[in-house]
């Protein structure tokens, strides 16, 4: 059972370096040739990161160590956990957020997209 935790562990490593990779990528690759929607979808997927991160150290907060007892099954917990955490946070960002909103008015003001 270590070894599949192991590699859950890895490979939610893996996922959220990618992540954050995908996502240096798309802020560097706004440019004034960028399109409006270019724009609103890079600023979408920031806070839509930014929210997930936060719902998980929400999560972390709340774990108890009581609640870590086998930790091949807590693993495996954690990793669908932080699945339902990532598309609970694109939702929250679709449904009711406004930030998007502003962090594009500037980006697009910064690099001068009509």
């Amino acid at each position: 059972m270590d070894s599949i935790s192991s590699l859950i562990d890895t490979s939610k490593n893996t996922a959220a370096a990618n992540q954050a990779s995908s996502l240096q990528s798309s802020l560097n690759s706004i440019s004034s040739d960028s399109s409006e929607d270019e724009l609103m979808q890079v600023c979408k997927d920031f806070e839509s990161y930014f929210v997930e991160e936060v719902l998980k150290e929400i999560k972390e907060s709340l774990t108890s160590e009581d609640d870590e007892e086998d930790s091949s099954t807590s693993t495996l917990k954690d990793y669908y956990m932080d699945n339902v955490i990532e598309l609970v946070a694109d939702q929250v960002v679709d449904a009711v957020s406004y930030t998007h909103l502003t962090l594009y008015e500037q980006m697009k003001r910064n690099y001068n997209i009509e």
